[in-house]
């Protein structure tokens, strides 16, 4: 049986942030492993420039990103298990946070040209 999708029923401007998050976690330049074990803290956020930005190699639209700076879901995630917030500084993606699967991986990064 597949897992269910959204188990969590996170809203779809925290299943893109959440999504975010998670490549964000994955930049050395963006996030540091810890403090806890399978945890991750985001502590560089992307400014967009026209109408995206870039998270490594991959282009993210500017939409897509509105919730790293929106406080509200900062806390959702938190109260979901599946982050803790130093708003506005840093957010901690723990271990749950980063395998949640949020279907949008795909839809919200692309590859990018340049």
């Amino acid at each position: 049986m597949a897992p269910k999708q959204n188990p969590l029923k996170l809203n779809p401007l925290q299943l893109r942030t959440l999504t975010v998050l998670q490549a964000l976690a994955r930049l050395p330049d963006a996030a540091a492993r810890g403090p806890g074990p399978g945890e991750v803290t985001v502590e560089r956020f992307p400014q967009a420039h026209g109408d995206h930005l870039h998270l490594g190699d991959a282009v993210v639209s500017a939409k897509d990103v509105t919730g790293l700076y929106i406080d509200k879901v900062w806390h959702a995630l938190e109260r979901k298990g599946l982050a803790r917030a130093d708003w506005p500084h840093r957010i901690t993606v723990t271990a749950a946070g980063l395998g949640y699967e949020t279907g949008l991986t795909d839809g919200i990064l692309r590859r990018s040209p340049h």
